[in-house]
C-alpha cells in the first residue's frame, strides 16, 4: 500500500529545516533536482510532537513549491498529508524499512 492518507491534527509540526528543492545522485555521483512530470518536488524537515510525547524529526516530500515566508521554529500544517511504509535490501544486504511522508503543500499552522 502506498499514499494512505494520514491525519496529523493531534501533532504540533514545526520546521527543523528550512523547505528546499529535493534532490538525488544521478549515476555519476552529481547531484541533480527531482522532478516527476515537469514538476520539481520539495523536501523539509519537521519536528513533530504531539501533547506528553517525546517528539520525532520527520522529512517530507512537497508535491508544489511551498513559496516563501517558511522559516526553522514555524508551527504548521500539511496539505493532504500521506505516508508510504517501505522495505528494501541496501548494497550490503540489510534490510532497511521505514515510512516516506508526503504531502500536497504547506500551510501555517492556525
Amino acid at each position: 500500500m502506498r499514499n494512505i492518507p494520514v491525519n496529523l491534527g493531534g501533532y504540533r509540526l514545526r520546521i527543523a529545516e528550512a523547505p528546499t528543492m529535493k534532490t538525488r545522485k544521478d549515476k555519476d555521483g552529481r547531484e541533480e533536482v527531482v522532478t516527476v512530470d515537469g514538476v520539481t518536488r520539495y523536501v523539509v524537515s519537521l519536528f513533530a510532537k504531539s501533547d506528553g510525547a517525546k517528539g520525532e524529526e520527520i522529512r517530507v516530500t512537497l508535491e508544489t513549491d511551498p513559496g516563501e515566508g517558511f522559516e526553522e521554529g514555524q508551527l504548521v500544517e500539511l496539505i493532504d498529508a500521506r505516508v508510504s511504509p517501505y522495505s528494501f535490501r541496501n548494497d550490503r544486504g540489510e534490510t532497511v524499512s521505514g515510512m516516506a511522508f508526503a504531502a500536497m503543500g504547506l500551510k501555517p499552522a492556525a
